[in-house]
């Protein structure tokens, strides 16, 4: 069951008064200063990818410059970049959390992931087709979808919402040429149809939903404009990824997470799925497997970018703890042995191609020294898609800080 949720809400702070003698100290310290904190207003488009992002990949990829080039080729030859994909959208999506007999799960997920490859397709080439095809798929489900039921409604609304926001935010921005009543009937559905499936968190469930609903819901809160949704899905973002990546300098037992029914050590030991050694990066559901730290891990670092599009470094916040989440997974998917005292001896990999947002900011922005990271995500390129809410980040993201 959800239980209540204390939320912590981010306030926007302008500080012109700091920005001015920053602006004349350089064009560097501006823009540190810049993301320090958020502004009153969105800046668009900002959903992961800003639009000195979106220049530089064109640039690098009519150069043919690698691995841009050719994860640009894997993108366009996938399925989801085919012109005449056809969108297969429902009413109500049902996604029951056993496995059960579903409708729509998949169809939803892979038409916001071909709405998002199309919308990138048509950044890079300037091809109206990919555009058009874009819409296309948005319009087909704002004009169908009206609910999402059973036990993982919020997580299914979740993987999908995410990449819908960022599909929407680059087509609304640099094509123009969608109709204002498509933008309005599909700001309707992220409104009323996904939002409230996001806005409760899942505090008792593991960390990743949690995670990838504040993913979906800053983007969504991004495209809508809409400052309240936004700061609540800082709030809720900033208490959990706390309590689901580990650093030794929280104490000797990580923290429940807020507005969960976890009290003891030994409940957070069993929320931790066994394990009650607490190394810095070490997350909850490491124990579990890899993979869903990787959702974890990719979902992070999605809101920390968008954030810092939109002027509020998050990312200065939790970089110590990403990192170290990083390193301490890569390392064991690089082959280093497993020791008897982490999750009994016995890890289960497959961390997936959710690397390059965070190497981009860590290490091109910030130079940050993260050499297993660097060796994994070399063996991953081109990353692709995870196929739920991850799709071509070494495309979008490989030594992009945009500036």
């Amino acid at each position: 069951m959800r239980g209540p949720r204390t939320i912590r809400l981010a306030r926007a702070v302008l500080l012109i008064p700091l920005l001015v003698p920053l602006l004349m100290a350089g064009p560097a310290a501006a823009r540190a200063a810049a993301h320090a904190v958020a502004p009153q207003g969105f800046r668009h488009p900002g959903v992961l990818l800003d639009r000195g992002q979106l220049d530089i990949i064109r640039r690098r990829v009519h150069a043919g410059q690698q691995p841009w080039a050719s994860a640009f080729e894997a993108m366009r030859a996938s399925r989801y970049g085919q012109t005449g994909y056809t969108p297969h959208p429902r009413d109500v999506v049902v996604c029951p959390w056993d496995n059960g007999p579903s409708n729509g799960c998949a169809d939803e997920r892979e038409d916001a992931l071909a709405a998002y490859t199309q919308a990138l397709l048509w950044s890079v080439t300037q091809d109206r087709t990919h555009a058009e095809a874009a819409i296309r798929i948005m319009d087909a489900w704002s004009g169908t979808l009206k609910d999402h039921t059973e036990g993982d409604a919020g997580l299914q609304a979740a993987w999908a919402g995410a990449s819908w926001a960022r599909a929407a935010e680059i087509i609304r921005w640099t094509y123009h040429e969608w109709p204002q009543w498509g933008v309005e009937r599909f700001s309707d559905m992220l409104r009323n149809v996904y939002l409230p499936e996001l806005e409760g968190g899942a505090p008792d469930y593991n960390g990743n939903w949690d995670l990838t609903m504040e993913d979906a819901a800053t983007g969504i809160a991004v495209f809508l404009d809409d400052r309240h949704a936004f700061d609540e899905a800082i709030g809720r973002f900033r208490e959990r990824v706390r309590a689901y990546f580990h650093l030794e300098s929280d104490g000797p037992v990580p923290p429940a997470p807020p507005g969960s029914s976890i009290r003891t050590p030994d409940q957070i030991a069993a929320y931790w799925y066994g394990q009650r050694e607490y190394p810095d990066g070490i997350a909850q559901e490491t124990c579990r497997n890899f993979k869903h730290v990787g959702y974890s891990l990719a979902a992070t670092a999605h809101v920390a970018e968008t954030a810092f599009h939109q002027g509020l470094d998050l990312w200065s916040e939790i970089h110590d703890r990403v990192r170290a989440a990083l390193e301490f997974h890569t390392r064991y998917e690089l082959g280093e042995p497993v020791p008897g005292w982490l999750c009994g001896g016995h890890v289960e990999l497959g961390l997936g191609p959710v690397t390059e947002v965070a190497v981009n900011h860590l290490r091109h922005r910030l130079g940050m020294e993260m050499p297993q990271t660097l060796l994994y995500t070399a063996r991953q390129r081109p990353e692709g898609t995870n196929d739920l809410f991850v799709a071509w980040e070494t495309l979008t993201h490989a030594d992009n800080p945009g500036w």
